[in-house]
């Protein structure tokens, strides 16, 4: 079972045991996030697609660390000019372990007992 996840303005692939890095989250490693942003879930061969998110579905993980990616060199230089500009950038992002993928919001039990008496 695997899920498309919407977060920091890219989409992820995730799946449960695993863990995958994007962009820097708020929170301290150790604590849970949860993905609400869910695009697509497929278990096997049953699939949901959402319109543009599927209702209901959420991602529960764990952040094991905050980081910097590796570093990039950014070089910008103009022929015959002189002009040459060196910077180097280091890209901030979170690793998530991925606990579980939720297909569909239970109800609870207060959420029945106002639609009985209704």
């Amino acid at each position: 079972m695997y899920a498309i996840v919407e977060t920091g303005g890219k989409q992820y692939q995730v799946e449960e045991g695993r863990y995958v890095d994007v962009e820097l989250l708020e929170g301290e490693p150790e604590s849970k996030v949860v993905f609400d942003k869910i695009i697509m879930v497929v278990n096997g061969k049953k699939s949901k697609v959402g319109q543009p998110y599927v209702a209901g579905a959420s991602v529960e993980g764990k952040i094991l660390k905050n980081d910097k990616a590796k570093k990039i060199i950014v070089f910008k230089q103009r022929p015959k000019k002189g002009y040459r500009k060196k910077q180097g950038h280091r890209q901030q992002f979170s690793r998530v372990m991925i606990s579980k993928i939720r297909t569909s919001a239970k109800k609870s039990t207060k959420d029945e007992t106002v639609e009985a008496a209704e």
